[in-house]
């Protein structure tokens, strides 16, 4: 039973959700999870969303400056959605700025990690599964990019599930990249995470890229371990992920090892895309209409453009200059349009995979590192910790994040990925492993 279920059946005290906001507001003290908590809470099972989901008149800033003081006036469609089927707004979660970053960190104050606040959340969705792992009773609604929901569940301890690209509508959510982005769902559990799923997804007239196609749950008895994946990592992590093959073999599971070559390119065709869709989307943040609002009107057109756009953070500047020079008329073939060309074919490479097996990894490479561990790496080594997840991203695959192992006290996630639109069979995979393997949770917020 889903513990959506079994909230819905236990009997609340006068005075719980007034409770849980005062416990809530308390945690965010330490872990700084949260942007914003719905102090008006009385209903529902407990639902928060990124910050960079509208939630009609309710600051939402994508942990950005230049968004700060913009309210939306309506609710995204999957806020709609959720609000609509007893689901209760809790708040908005903490989040690298615009969505740019691995490890939660590029916030002005850093989500900190559960099980202890000296490490990283992950990110770019760090607050909702930092949630998610204090609260009992907690859903949190998410967007993955390249990863920004499977890093945080995997650092965090919590489930990560990021759907099919056009299976939720991205209406109402202020884009990275359009052609990447994916909302999803963060949980304690995969059950869980399915409840919000088919509550959230479908065909939304206000989206077009938003599809309206059957989710199917096609059921595989082969793990497939891409060999280029699993070189550069933790030797740990990889003692414990050959711990997990064994354990999937001895449940009936064929464990078939293959090399991909292409996928070595992955993160660089992830970036190239990636930043020229976001310079794209961010070249609105002018001063004049969204947040941040300049009232000189008496300055010459680039200096305005330019103090107005002082608010945005180091990365995404970085992001932005990168990503107009690689869609620069001179080079844009040269980088931009190769990296699509690229990006067709390992589609078109991972769907032969994936009509036999589902694919398997650990999510990450390393294990959680320290706050101050992050802050001394350079772009490039951060770029390359999303080795693993950027490819399913970037292919639109459904995959799932899951709590495999702990080492030293922290845990460590594995990633299921299953073909375009057979969502249900990863959450399946991931379903049948909770069944055997109990998850560790340090707190548990809201309990009944």
């Amino acid at each position: 039973m889903s513990s959506i279920d079994e909230f819905s059946k236990k009997h609340k005290k006068e005075g719980y959700y007034e409770e849980l906001v005062r416990q809530l507001k308390e945690a965010n003290k330490k872990y700084h999870f949260m942007n914003q908590v719905n102090e008006g809470l009385t209903e529902g099972y407990p639902i928060s969303f990124k910050d960079n989901i509208c939630v009609k008149g309710v600051e939402t800033t994508c942990s950005s400056e230049i968004l700060k003081g913009y309210v939306p006036p309506f609710n995204a469609t999957v806020v709609e959605k959720a609000l609509a089927n007893g689901f209760g707004f809790l708040g908005k979660t903490n989040m690298d700025e615009f969505g740019f970053g691995t490890f939660g960190t590029n916030a002005k104050e850093p989500a900190r990690n559960p099980v202890n606040p000296d490490y990283v959340s992950g990110g770019s969705s760090s607050g909702a599964a930092v949630a998610t792992a204090l609260m009992k009773y907690h859903a949190g609604v998410a967007v993955s990019t390249g990863g920004s929901i499977s890093s945080p569940a995997s650092f965090c301890g919590v489930v990560g599930f990021t759907p099919t690209y056009g299976l939720v509508s991205r209406y109402g959510l202020i884009d990275f990249g359009n052609s990447l982005d994916k909302i999803g769902v963060i949980s304690r559990s995969a059950a869980d995470a399915r409840r919000v799923f088919d509550t959230i997804r479908g065909v939304d007239r206000y989206d077009a890229t938003c599809v309206d196609s059957e989710v199917r749950s096609e059921k595989k008895k082969k793990l497939i371990v891409i060999n280029e994946l699993t070189e550069n990592m933790d030797e740990k992590i990889r003692s414990a992920f050959e711990k997990l093959l064994r354990k999937m073999e001895n449940r009936g599971y064929k464990v078939e090892r293959t090399d991909l070559g292409l996928v070595k390119n992955a993160v660089s065709i992830y970036y190239i895309i990636s930043m020229a869709e976001a310079s794209t989307n961010l070249a609105r943040y002018t001063g004049f209409k969204y947040g941040k609002i300049s009232e000189d009107f008496t300055q010459q057109y680039n200096k305005f453009f330019t103090d107005s756009r002082n608010a945005f953070g180091t990365e995404v500047k970085r992001r932005i200059i990168l990503g107009t020079f690689v869609r620069g008329a001179s080079v844009k073939n040269r980088y931009y349009g190769k990296a699509l060309k690229a990006r067709s074919l390992l589609i078109r490479r991972i769907k032969e995979l994936l009509s036999t097996g589902y694919l398997i990894s650990p999510t990450m490479p390393i294990r959680t590192p320290r706050i101050k561990e992050v802050q001394e790496l350079t772009p490039l080594q951060t770029y390359a910790m999303d080795s693993l997840t950027v490819t399913p991203n970037l292919c639109g695959f459904p995959h799932v994040s899951f709590p495999f192992e702990y080492i030293e006290g922290m845990p460590v996630g594995a990633q299921v990925v299953t073909d375009h639109f057979n969502d249900n069979a990863a959450l399946s995979f991931v379903e049948d492993w909770e069944s055997d393997f109990k998850y560790r949770f340090e707190h548990n917020l809201g309990s009944l």
